[in-house]
């Protein structure tokens, strides 16, 4: 315990939380990946099932934990933040935002009268595509400021507006 207080600049016990909700996260994404990967190739109900779900577990959680620490290695440069534990707050963040926005999507391009049956595919996925971007940028803040993060997504939203020449939208 005390390695992981050290290594994530932990001061308090709540900031055990989000390494904790960081691992249990990523079990659950491998997980998620390995039973969609288990329809693909027609595992599901054979002998076969679970150790081939138990050993993708494995090897995605291991993938993806390698990948997201050689990211925070990266990012920890460009992104200042005070105790490292809050980069992982950072990564939750974006990615609840990111599958939130795609989620909620596509329920609103039905609700305007663009569904999937009754348009065109490219002017369903062009509004479906329009509309993720300022839902992510409202869920972005939000989501940001629950998990005590808003300062940096407060400036992160402006930075990125800015460079999309969209900086007349904030004050």
């Amino acid at each position: 315990m005390e390695r992981i207080k050290n290594r994530w600049d932990i001061t308090k016990s709540w900031h055990y939380l989000f390494p904790i909700l960081g691992v249990v996260l990523l079990l659950l994404t491998a997980y998620t990946l390995s039973r969609r990967t288990l329809h693909l190739i027609g595992f599901n109900n054979t002998v076969w099932e679970w150790p081939y779900t138990l050993v993708t577990i494995g090897v995605l959680y291991y993938l993806m934990l390698k990948f997201f620490l050689w990211c925070f290695k990266k990012l920890s440069n460009k992104w200042i933040v005070d105790q490292r534990w809050e980069m992982i707050a950072i990564f939750i963040v974006f990615a609840i935002t990111g599958s939130l926005a795609g989620k909620l999507a596509g329920p609103l391009t039905d609700f305007v009268g663009l569904g999937k049956e009754s348009v065109n595919g490219w002017i369903y996925w062009s509004a479906r595509i329009l509309l993720i971007f300022p839902i992510y940028q409202i869920f972005l803040v939000f989501i940001g400021w629950l998990f005590g993060q808003f300062q940096f997504f407060w400036s992160f939203e402006k930075k990125m507006l800015k460079r999309m020449g969209l900086g007349f939208l904030i004050p």
